[in-house]
């Protein structure tokens, strides 16, 4: 799917940024089975780049994010997000489960910390929750 197209009945559009191909394949079959439209990024460069592409910035409705990946790593990319992008919700999605990495990221309005590997339910209900909140929050921008 081109960066700048939207996918006609799609409940939202979730950018997965994650170095384990297999956990992209997993969460992109699983939301594109329940109409969500899924861009994928390796890294955190990448999904830097991803979302600043061309002349406006790809709209998202939540960003699913590793924090332990090459060069630009989650952290960093977190902190961009937030930055760049603060009505955006992010759900951190990580194999290493750290309370000393998850308070400082819930601290900085990160919908949710969660460790692999997440149930399909749960990760349905967690994109649901923030697709709802990004909406709301745009709308009353």
């Amino acid at each position: 799917m081109a960066l700048g197209m939207h996918m006609t009945g799609a409940k939202g559009r979730v950018l997965v940024v994650d170095d384990d191909v297999g956990v992209r394949k997993i969460v992109r079959f699983i939301l594109e089975k329940h109409e969500y439209a899924v861009i994928e990024a390796t890294n955190g460069e990448e999904a830097i780049e991803t979302i600043q592409s061309g002349d406006n910035p790809l709209l998202v409705d939540v960003i699913i994010c590793d924090v332990w990946m090459p060069k630009v790593n989650g952290t960093e990319a977190i902190t961009f997000f937030l930055e760049q992008f603060p009505s955006i919700p992010i759900i951190v999605l990580t194999g290493y489960p750290d309370i000393n990495i998850a308070i400082p990221f819930l601290q900085k309005w990160v919908m949710d910390y969660v460790v692999k590997p997440v149930e399909k339910k749960k990760l349905i209900q967690l994109v649901d929750t923030a697709v709802s909140t990004h909406a709301v929050f745009s709308h009353a921008l």
